[in-house]
């Protein structure tokens, strides 16, 4: 991985759109909520006034409206503060 947030930032994977149909018909991924957890892919040092807690690998949930969506590779990726996310699934 290129991308190397600073300080208290992470990078997340999002988990994939879940898939739904309604009476046979498909959803279009315009209509269809963002997941609400994901993968952190890297972290930051964290600042002397709070240390990174979060660590590579760790499934995470985050709020809807969390981060800064980023492309890369191919790849949409959210670029947060390690304060938005909630909780530490495991």
């Amino acid at each position: 991985m290129n991308i190397k947030p600073l300080a208290d930032r992470v990078l997340v994977l999002p988990a994939p759109a879940e898939e739904k149909t309604v009476g046979g018909i498909i959803i279009p991924d315009t209509a269809k909520e963002k997941p609400l957890q994901g993968e952190v892919i890297a972290v930051g040092n964290g600042t002397k006034d709070e240390e990174m807690v979060l660590k590579v690998g760790d499934q995470v949930l985050y709020g809807k409206y969390s981060g800064n969506e980023i492309e890369f590779e191919g790849k949409k990726y959210l670029i947060m503060r390690q304060n938005d996310v909630l909780a530490v699934l495991g």
